[in-house]
């Protein structure tokens, strides 16, 4: 999986969201200042491209609908992440993220909870 671009990635969340669109829908839906219907049009055509989405004929315009799904993006790039930044250690991201004070023990404790009720 190609990684995307943080405009890809702004454009693939919105497609995410409303499901199979046109490009002015998807312009549509971009907070102000929106971005130009080329840029846009060019970006889509990159996920296109990069073979996240998929384009279908619908009289003069194209409808281009999601062919990743969120969960399967997430897991590709956290597990690249991890790999290259943290030496394929979850123990290592966890422990960042504890040291930056942007987990709290609470949290931490939530998340063993999971774990295991999950074996």
């Amino acid at each position: 999986m190609e990684k995307l671009t943080t405009q890809e990635e702004a454009a693939m969340r919105l497609i995410w969201e409303i499901g199979p669109c046109v490009v002015r829908t998807l312009q549509e839906q971009y907070p102000e200042p929106k971005p130009p219907y080329t840029t846009l049009a060019s970006i889509v055509k990159n996920l296109e491209r990069k073979k996240y989405v998929r384009s279908r004929r619908c009289g003069n315009v194209y409808e281009y609908f999601p062919l990743v799904e969120p969960e399967e993006y997430k897991k590709a790039f956290m597990k690249e992440a991890v790999s290259n930044l943290f030496s394929n250690s979850y123990k290592e991201l966890v422990s960042f993220f504890a040291k930056e004070e942007k987990i709290s023990a609470k949290d931490l404790r939530e998340i063993i909870d999971m774990i295991e009720s999950q074996k």
